[in-house]
């Protein structure tokens, strides 16, 4: 955190902890899509992909996984290649229960992982520090476990565009996601293979979905479709 922020946040600490407070107490919780988290689609040359973290890896805001990030990316690469894939995330995962999750996850092979992380770490006050030294725990362990080579870390999302969130509690949150998002950028210059993808969606109402907080179908087939070229040119 700068100094300068330092200096605004303190006189609006008390408005900052009411709003967080009122902003869980009023939230709408969707519940995750249902549909597989595994399978086979496609023709051609074999990918193995690997999809996780939070609850928009694991797609609140679609009804169902085809609408959701997974089914659009699958969906977008099975054009070209017989993907199979897995989807392993959660609601309220920061950084830290992926890491703890995919440690429990059997030993297996994949060629690419799409993390989907950083805004729980935001609301969870996770230090940049411990951000970035979790994150490179966690791309170690996707190297190491499951011989991944190439790993694409969507950028933390500009929360301060999210609508459910009253300012100032949204300005806020979205410095620190902003720098929590420039910890994953400096990443991809320091470990081989670690792809930072900003998450560069345009902030528009029309594309959250139904709680103000997550994408919608519409926002998420965008997101998968860029995906699924970013994937693309990271296998050439």
């Amino acid at each position: 955190m700068t100094a300068a922020d330092q200096i605004l946040r303190l006189p609006l600490l008390p408005v900052l902890i009411a709003q967080g407070l009122m902003v869980r107490r009023r939230a709408l919780r969707l519940p995750e899509p249902e549909g597989p988290r595994q399978g086979q689609m496609g023709a051609g040359p074999h990918l193995r992909l690997l999809i996780a973290g939070d609850s928009s890896a694991a797609g609140v805001g679609a009804t169902h996984q085809d609408q959701a990030l997974a089914g659009q990316l699958v969906r977008s690469l099975a054009s070209n290649r017989l993907v199979e894939w897995r989807l392993e995330a959660s609601t309220g995962h920061a950084t830290a229960d992926t890491l703890q999750r995919l440690t429990d996850l059997p030993a297996q092979r994949f060629d690419v992982a799409v993390l989907a992380l950083g805004v729980n770490d935001v609301t969870g006050a996770v230090s940049q520090h411990r951000f970035s030294r979790q994150q490179q725990e966690l791309a170690q362990l996707l190297k190491d476990r499951f011989d991944v080579q190439k790993i694409l870390a969507c950028g933390v999302p500009q929360m301060e565009h999210f609508p459910a969130l009253p300012q100032p509690l949204a300005w806020a949150l979205g410095r620190q996601a902003r720098r929590l998002d420039a910890r994953l950028a400096q990443l991809s210059q320091q470990i081989d293979g670690f792809h930072h993808l900003p998450f560069d969606l345009p902030s528009d109402s029309a594309l959250a979905a139904e709680d103000g907080y997550h994408p919608n179908p519409k926002a998420y087939a965008l997101w998968g479709e860029r995906l699924a070229m970013e994937v693309e040119k990271a296998l050439v």
